[in-house]
């Protein structure tokens, strides 16, 4: 099973307040930080005043009023990732809230990801995917290819399953895509919740599932 890299994807006028995050170790020093948990077992990541425990490129993240800010302009555009460092873990379930302040922008939550140029904190893996007009929102990306150039990974409203030949399969969920379109709210905040368990993952927002991944590949 792997081990998780958890990251957050810089969007112009992105705004993400971690607030819950439940896992099981990988090492010692996040066994450490799990005794420390609540007692539902959920630890918080982000201390609501700076970005202790996280790092990023300077000049294009900061806290304030109790989130987490992503910025950019066009002159200062960069692919960059703000990436925790509390510690390695395995299994996880995710809890935060998200929202754009500009109508423009694409970010996400990059998970069993690894840092590919350290220059730039680029991450590559598994991305659970939103953006400012709500084209992509709900569902997961193959960043930079490392899962094997797959791109679109599962989609919104569908149930993917990619086999040990990395060939897919998928089924509609209960809610179709613009079901689940209309229910991801523009411009205010969406709670989210990602649960990753071993390499089945679940993807929700606003308490709807938008898409379900098993990659056996």
């Amino acid at each position: 099973m792997k081990k998780m890299l958890l990251g957050l994807a810089l969007a112009a006028g992105m705004t993400v307040m971690p607030v819950a995050f439940h896992a099981r170790a990988a090492n010692e020093d996040a066994k450490a930080d799990a005794a420390k948990a609540a007692e539902d077992g959920f630890v918080t990541i982000f201390n609501g005043k700076d970005l202790a425990g996280w790092h990023g490129l300077e000049g294009y993240w900061e806290v304030k009023d109790g989130a987490i800010i992503g910025k950019e302009t066009k002159e200062n555009s960069k692919q960059t990732f703000l990436v925790f460092e509390g510690g390695a873990v395995k299994d996880f379930e995710l809890h935060l809230k998200f929202k754009f302040a500009t109508p423009d922008g694409n970010s996400g939550i990059q998970f069993r990801s690894k840092v590919i140029e350290p220059d730039t904190s680029r991450v590559g893996g598994y991305q659970a995917d939103f953006d400012a007009k709500n084209g992509y929102t709900g569902i997961i990306y193959d960043e930079a290819g490392v899962a094997g150039k797959r791109d679109i990974m599962s989609k919104r409203g569908e149930k993917t399953h990619w086999d040990a030949n990395d060939q897919r399969t998928a089924e509609p969920l209960d809610k179709s895509d613009a079901d689940i379109k209309s229910a991801i709210k523009v411009g205010d905040w969406n709670d989210v919740v990602l649960k990753v368990q071993g390499n089945h993952v679940l993807y929700q927002i606003n308490g709807v599932t938008t898409t379900e991944l098993m990659s056996l590949s």
